[in-house]
Formats: C-alpha cells, structure tokens, sequence
C-alpha cells in the first residue's frame, strides 16, 4: 500500500497525473489502469482518473513496489564524498531518479542506494534533479540530517549555480537578468511556461562565445523552478541546442552542463564543485 497527503503545490491535478508525479516507478497509462482496477481510493472511496485532487486527500494506492524487477548497477564519476554527502558528476542521459511503465533503469538514486543511511524510497537522499539530458555536477545526502540540510541551502537560495548552455543565435544584449515567472503548462503538464499568474523565476546569463548560429552562454539561476533555464530561453526565442521539449533544433544531445555548485555542507564548510564542460560544448564553438 502506497499512501499520499495532497500538498498546497500539487492540489487541482488530475489524478491520475498527480499519482504517475509522486510514484516514478509507473506511467499516467498505469497509474489509469490501476485506478480502473479500483486499486486506487481518495479519502476511501474510489475515483476517476480525471479527478482533480484536493487539499489534505488522503490517497492510497494498492501495489508493492518490491514486485518490480531489480535495477542494474551503474557506475558514475564521484566528485566528492565525505560521511554526510555525495557529489556526482553526472552524464547526460542519466535520469536522477526513475520514470516511466515500470522503468528499472539504473540512475543516480540507484547507484547511491547501497550509501544510504535511514533513508528509503525511490528519491532517497536526492537533493535536487538534474533533468536526463543535463550533464555535470549534482550533490547527494547520506542521512536525514544531511538531507534536511542541504534542501534548506537550496529553498533559502543559498546555493550558488552556474550552467553551460549553446543555444541557437545570440542574445541581445549579451548580459542580462531574465525575470519572468513560469508555471506548469495547463495543456501539456509535463512542461512548463512562462505565465504572469506564475512563481517567480529569476536566471542572470552572460554570452561566452558564438560561432556561425550558436552561442555557448553562462547561466546563473537565482531560483530552482523546474525546466527554468529551457524556458526562459524558448521564451526569449532561443531554445537550448537539443532541447526539442521546448522547441529546440535535434541534436546528439541536450547542450546544458552543471558546470559548478557553490554549497554549505552539513560539516559547516562551505565548497565549490565544478565540472568540466563537455567536449562538445567546445568543439561548437570554437
């Protein structure tokens, strides 16, 4: 049995959309058949899949997730490590944590499960996500305490980031703050859009180099909405290299890099972690 509280951030989805958001291990398609199984209740009665979910509902889900089929070792490079943390640097193409129809492939959660300590579940010890696509450096909590930690550094906006981005054409002016709010796409949720009725997002960027139609930018995000960076340049008519989510032209990669994170660890001391940019990233522009 698995079971949910609706939170304020998540109310008004639909529910079967709601649940394929809180359970990676299953698709929207089988999170619908579970709910037409009436395997599936909200505040103990049963549900369609296009109920929008309320505040405080109570939702449980009948499945067992140990049913599913073990994930496959991975191995990735470690940047840092001490008792409290993990710092990855993580390869574009690697999820942080699992998705999809009973998707057991192996990820950043799967590779730091055997370092946990009291921690259990499929985002166990995930601090912030990096989207597949997005390569570079990503940092990991052993215990609850380190966890409770370092999502405070993040929701106090005390983490300083720095992003590698090409995108197609070149900015005007060359350095600039973008602020504009973004929300979940109404019609499309697994994106999300530039609205006025929005949550604040705030990316400072800077032109680097450009070449023919490209430009390699540095990016800066002052706040951590999902997808911020991809939709604040679509939304100034130049879409990340790769990035076809958002309007991007194809390409043999998503052309976004970690490329540092600035952070107080739970041991007090503050430290930077950097990644190499890509060979790609150069090679474009060069």
């Amino acid at each position: 049995m698995i079971k949910f509280i609706v939170d304020q951030e998540h109310e008004k989805l639909r529910l079967d959309i709601y649940l394929a958001q809180k359970i990676d291990e299953l698709s929207r398609s089988s999170i619908q058949k579970l709910i037409e199984e009436q395997k599936v209740s909200v505040n103990g009665k049963n549900q369609d899949s296009n109920y929008k979910v309320r505040l405080d509902d109570n939702i449980k889900v009948s499945f067992d997730l140990k049913a599913l089929e073990k994930i496959p070792k991975i191995e990735l490079p470690v940047i840092y490590e001490d008792s409290d943390c993990l710092v990855i640097d993580k390869p574009a193409g690697v999820l942080t944590h699992s998705k999809g129809n009973f998707n057991r492939e192996a990820t950043v959660a799967s590779f730091i499960k055997p370092k946990l300590k009291d921690l259990e579940g499929n985002r166990a010890g995930i601090v912030h996500r990096l989207d597949r696509g997005t390569s570079g450096v990503i940092i990991i909590a052993k215990t609850p305490q380190a966890l409770n930690w370092l999502q405070k550094q993040f929701s106090s906006r005390k983490v300083k980031k720095i992003y590698l981005a090409i995108i197609e054409g070149q900015l005007q002016p060359p350095e600039a703050i973008i602020d504009m709010p973004i929300e979940r796409h109404p019609a499309n949720p697994k994106t999300f859009r530039v609205d006025e009725n929005g949550k604040s997002a705030i990316t400072e960027y800077k032109t680097i180099k450009s070449k023919d139609d490209l430009t390699l930018l540095e990016l800066k995000p002052k706040t951590g909405r999902t997808h911020q960076l991809r939709v604040h340049l679509k939304q100034l008519g130049h879409p990340i290299l790769g990035d076809t989510l958002y309007g991007g032209k194809p390409a043999d990669r998503l052309y976004l890099h970690a490329s540092s994170l600035e952070i107080a660890l739970p041991n007090k001391q503050r430290r930077l972690f950097e990644s190499s940019p890509p060979k790609q990233f150069i090679e474009l522009v060069a």
